[in-house]
């Protein structure tokens, strides 16, 4: 089980870690806070601060067509908002 599936690069996301030193990610459903924690300072080698998390609820849609209705929803995402201590940065944009 991957915990950490990718990084948030969003305008939002982008000020947070500039300014905040905190850096949000995609993260697996049922990974909890101390998991994360491990995965994050494994994975990039900083030591971390805080972990919030976020849950997103899929979102529903519904449309009319010949056929009849047609029901769908998106994937349930989880976020991390990892805040790493004063000093230490991610570069998130080097492995690409």
């Amino acid at each position: 089980m991957s915990i950490l599936l990718k990084p948030i690069i969003t305008e939002k996301a982008t000020t947070q870690s500039e300014l905040l030193n905190a850096y949000a990610f995609e993260v697996n459903t049922k990974a909890n806070k101390v998991e994360i924690k491990k995965a994050v300072e494994a994975a990039y080698g900083v030591s971390v601060e805080k972990v919030r998390t976020i849950n997103v609820r899929p979102e529903r849609k519904t449309r009319f067509t010949k056929t009849g209705v047609q029901h769908g929803k998106t994937n349930a995402v989880k976020k991390a908002i990892v805040q790493l201590a004063e000093g230490e940065t991610i570069d998130l944009y080097a492995n690409m």
